[in-house]
């Protein structure tokens, strides 16, 4: 197995700027790093970049069986030491916030909800979907992890909504995403309590579905997947019932959306005041450049 150079297919393919992604063709693991610009948040950039990878992900659907069924499990992790994803663009929200700019708010909440939807439905395929978290994954960093049918964290990793800081909530699917896993009483519960929780912490809960060690998450990704060498298909297919019988539903995302913008156009000076340190808090951390051999996946025909 080589990990330190994964395949990368059609390099003759336009170049992301703010994901990059490697096919490693003999375990079917295609992954997707994040590579934000100079803050590790889901910026509209780094949103539009995950929109057009998951066009090449959903074309497979339309495709030969071989092609189809190359591709057995969409690995989502980040390329920024220490950080998954901060979340939500803060520095956006608040210059929204402070102009009443409620259209660009829910322009951003839907671009958002467009991307963790399509994940949170396996691309319309066979395959099964995992987050990698190796460090912080905050608010709509967290909602992200929690798409994917399996969670894998490092013990170091630290991840949790800390939007009611400013009296506001995760609004792109934290909630429907925690239900399903914990119940309606603690879901509330851990997004009112601001916590920051620990990899071990989740593990405990069921929120984090395989425990890593410090430094070994690339690793324990693929001794998952050669574990399950053999079951795979049923795997899927159980994901595939998960979805059925407890989906997440594209429109409900919207109607939350709506409270959401509501409640942070509620948001006064001191909160605006925390979020606008939580973003200089933010940009003190270095972000490592998108890996140049990033190739936009599928190829075309």
């Amino acid at each position: 197995m080589n990990m330190t150079a994964p395949s990368v297919l059609d390099p003759s393919a336009g170049v992301y700027r703010h994901i990059s992604t490697r096919y490693d063709a003999a375990h079917g693991a295609l992954w997707v790093f994040l590579c934000p610009g100079h803050r590790a948040c889901f910026s509209f950039e780094l949103l539009a970049d995950l929109g057009r990878f998951q066009n090449g992900v959903e074309a497979l659907a339309g495709r030969g069986e071989g092609e189809r069924d190359a591709v057995r499990y969409v690995v989502l992790a980040s390329s920024t030491p220490g950080v998954f994803n901060f979340g939500g663009d803060l520095s956006l929200f608040s210059r929204c916030v402070k102009e009443r700019d409620a259209g660009t708010l829910r322009k951003y909440a839907v671009a958002c909800i467009d991307v963790i939807y399509r994940h949170i439905a396996g691309y319309g395929l066979p395959l099964t979907t995992l987050s990698l978290v190796q460090g912080d994954a905050l608010g709509g960093g967290f909602e992200a992890a929690l798409s994917s049918d399996v969670l894998v964290a490092e013990r170091r990793a630290q991840m949790g909504f800390p939007e009611v800081l400013f009296n506001l909530f995760p609004g792109m699917g934290a909630y429907n995403l925690l239900q399903r896993r914990i119940g309606v009483l603690q879901t509330e519960k851990a997004l009112l309590s601001g916590k920051m929780y620990r990899a071990e912490e989740l593990h405990a809960k069921g929120l984090v579905d395989v425990l890593a060690e410090d430094g070994a998450g690339e690793r324990t990704v693929y001794d998952f997947i050669v574990r399950q060498a053999g079951k795979d298909r049923a795997a899927a297919g159980i994901h595939r019932v998960r979805r059925r019988l407890a989906p997440v539903r594209y429109e409900q995302l919207l109607e939350v959306a709506d409270i959401w913008v509501d409640t942070a156009l509620r948001m006064g000076p001191r909160e605006l005041r925390m979020m606008e340190k939580l973003v200089r808090a933010q940009e003190r951390v270095a972000v490592l450049p998108a890996r140049q051999e990033t190739a936009e996946f599928p190829p075309a025909r």
